[in-house]
């Protein structure tokens, strides 16, 4: 038996029913979306195999939301960044710091609610005061994007530079090609766009 603590499992069956092991009821990817919002955790579970399947299931979940009309959040900008970034050296460094934007965001927003609800009948100077969780929201998304731009300075291809060898009357000196910025361009444009991607959501 499960501990009170541990996630829920939602079995996923073949006919793509989905089951709620917790409350013994067949549940819809509407239902877990709603366990999301309140923060429940749950795992999904192929009924089958016994294999984690909740990142597919959470990525449809997403899917459905997106194609709700006027539910759509995320900008076709953002989607073809995100999808570049699919298979570039970039990739490993992408979820922890959209994961770690996200914290960020959720942090300010709760500050931002509780002084929305305690701003109820107050002065128009004290509700001017509520602009400062969005401050600290922009200066946030700042420091994220120098986390980023720094983790991506690692991957830079920048290698160490070589003492080239004297020239031999045997062998003349080679002709060194010059390095192709196109590499380095890549990485600024991706920058770029991201910088412009966070300025808007800020």
């Amino acid at each position: 038996m499960a501990a009170k603590d541990d996630p829920i499992i939602i079995k996923k069956y073949a006919n793509r029913r989905l089951y709620n092991t917790g409350t013994s009821t067949y549940v819809t990817l509407e239902d877990l979306a709603e366990m999301v919002k309140k923060g429940e955790e749950f795992t999904v579970q192929d009924a089958k195999t016994g294999d984690d399947i909740t990142h597919p299931v959470l990525t449809q979940i997403i899917f459905e939301l997106e194609n709700k009309d006027g539910q759509n959040m995320l900008p076709i900008p953002f989607l073809r960044q995100l999808i570049a970034f699919y298979g570039d050296q970039m990739q490993m460094i992408v979820p922890s710091f959209l994961e770690q934007s996200m914290i960020a965001f959720s942090k300010e927003q709760e500050r931002f609610r509780e002084q929305m609800k305690g701003a109820i009948g107050k002065s128009p100077l004290d509700v001017m005061k509520m602009a400062t969780p969005m401050k600290a929201l922009e200066e946030q998304t700042r420091r994220n994007m120098e986390m980023f731009q720094n983790a991506m300075r690692l991957f830079t291809p920048f290698p160490p530079a070589a003492p080239t060898p004297a020239a031999t009357p045997a062998e003349p000196a080679r002709k060194e090609a010059p390095e192709k910025p196109d590499d380095l361009q890549q990485l600024k444009d991706q920058i770029a766009a991201m910088q412009r991607k966070l300025d808007t959501m800020s």
